[in-house]
């Protein structure tokens, strides 16, 4: 470097020297031009002079150039030292940069090829997905087909469910004001019934509607309000069953509900609730001891010897019944049936039942006494029909004596007129051949067959039938058949002896 530098600074003098010689010669020439007349020794002299002159000058300027070129190579050297220490510094930071740099070109470059490797593999992966999408969308295509029925199915599910929803928020609408009415009914319901009249009336109704919807007739099947004489004096059950066989069964009802009502209070604690439900059981057994003092049944003909005590609602008895087991055996006891809407409407079917099935027992009987009344006049029947039957072999049998006399003595001789006049012909009358009459093959229709009928036994527990309705005579019955019977045998005769006589 030094060196280059020192070639590089002797160069520039020669050339600034060579430059300042050729100057100094060329002005020389210049001058010696002009002054062509001066002597060439004089002139020689001069010029060596200058040449000397420009020599020295040249030496002292080449010392100071070489004195500057050396301060310059000194200065040059230390900023060159200074300049390679940093050059080495920062080759050396460059060098540890370049290795970092290698490495993480290095890493980028396998991270590069494990991307490609990735992507290429993640391209086969697609490829192959792809295929194998495809192949199943091309297999998948009905599928796709009934997905797409399918979701216009849900579309329309879904509008459907809108709409019901919408039906269903009104239903819901409707139904919290049918429960507002519902709660204010109830409220209005409950501040009637604690009038013991309301009560009463309200239990006749719920009765008479039960009653009803069993399938009974008022005034057939049961009675209201019914005056009656018992052992305890005049009495007026809410209803009287009439019960086949000329039975009769008394029926109340009650409804104890002011004690009811108060222990259904949100207000009332758990031993307070208690307290009214016993009072709501002693109501109902008071009710019942009531009941049984009256002694429904001795004022009714054939009655069993209990009274049936409906209450209206199965909340109302449970209760009593939870606050106080004892009290169905008490009832029991005195002769009173607690009944509620259920168990009591099972009592009243079987009793509509019952007279459904009486009914049937006396058309069942009214069935036997004119079954035996068709079977006899069937008998008499078969008697007519025999009877018919021998005066038509009879009739047949005149019938042919006189078509064979007719043959044998008119037609012969009426026979005589054609020869007279020939236009006038007279053909032959048939007989009938075939004069069997079919008879009565059954036995009940013979003749001679005497109708027998067992009769049927009627059930022990069943009740008199009334007698079926007078039978109605045979003549009236078959006055018309006899009639025929008589213009036969009236007429048959006569015509017979006409016909004998003609012979």
């Amino acid at each position: 470097m030094a060196s280059s530098t020192a070639l590089l600074l002797g160069l520039l003098v020669g050339i600034a020297l060579g430059a300042v010689i050729g100057a100094l010669v060329d002005r020389a020439r210049r001058q010696d031009v002009v002054c062509g007349h001066e002597d060439p020794a004089v002139v020689e002299a001069r010029h060596t002079a200058e040449v000397s002159e420009l020599r020295h000058d040249a030496q002292v300027q080449l010392a100071e150039v070489r004195h500057a070129a050396a301060v310059e190579q000194a200065q040059l050297e230390s900023s060159l030292a200074s300049a390679r220490a940093a050059v080495e510094a920062r080759l050396a930071a460059v060098a540890a940069e370049a290795k970092e740099l290698r490495e993480q070109v290095g890493a980028a470059q396998q991270q590069y090829r494990d991307a490609v490797e990735r992507h290429r593999r993640e391209e086969q992966k697609r490829e192959a997905s792809g295929a194998a999408e495809s192949k199943v969308l091309q297999q998948l295509a009905p599928v796709a087909a009934q997905l797409k029925g399918m979701q216009a199915k849900v579309d329309e599910l879904e509008q459907q469910r809108a709409e019901q929803h919408g039906q269903l928020a009104e239903q819901l609408r409707v139904t919290r004001e049918t429960a507002a009415q519902s709660k204010q009914a109830a409220e209005a319901l409950s501040a009637a019934l604690s009038n013991n009249a309301v009560r009463g009336t309200y239990g006749e109704t719920q009765l008479r509607t039960l009653v009803e919807s069993a399938g009974l007739l008022n005034r057939i099947d049961y009675s209201v309000q019914e005056s009656i004489t018992a052992d305890s004096g005049a009495r007026r059950p809410d209803m009287v069953i009439n019960l086949p066989g000329g039975k009769r069964l008394a029926i109340d009802a009650k409804v104890p509900y002011r004690a009811f009502i108060e222990a259904y209070r949100d207000e009332l604690d758990d031993d307070r609730r208690k307290q009214v439900r016993l009072q709501h059981a002693r109501a109902v057994k008071s009710h019942v001891d009531t009941l049984a003092s009256k002694q429904y049944w001795t004022g009714l003909e054939e009655s069993p010897e209990f009274t049936i005590a409906f209450i209206p609602n199965e909340a109302i008895l449970n209760d009593a019944l939870d606050a106080d087991p004892g009290l169905m055996e008490h009832a029991y006891s005195q002769g009173i049936a607690l009944a509620t809407p259920v168990n009591l409407w099972a009592v009243l079917k079987t009793v509509a039942l019952t007279w459904k099935q009486e009914q049937m027992a006396e058309n069942a009987l009214e069935l036997v006494a004119l079954g035996r009344e068709l079977y006899k006049r069937l008998g008499t029947l078969s008697g007519h029909v025999s009877k018919l039957g021998r005066t038509i072999e009879r009739s047949v049998d005149d019938y042919n004596k006189l078509v064979g006399s007719l043959d044998r003595q008119v037609i012969s001789t009426a026979r005589k007129l054609d020869a007279v006049d020939e236009a006038a012909q007279l053909g032959s009358i048939a007989t009938i051949e075939d004069t069997h009459v079919r008879k009565l093959n059954a036995p009940e229709l013979a003749a001679d067959a005497t109708p027998q009928v067992e009769p049927a036994a009627a059930p022990e527990a069943e009740p008199a039938v009334s007698a079926p309705p007078a039978a109605v005579d045979e003549q009236d019955l078959f006055a018309d058949l006899e009639r025929e019977e008589l213009e036969v045998d009236m007429v048959t005769p006569s015509e017979a002896e006409r016909g004998r006589n003609v012979g």
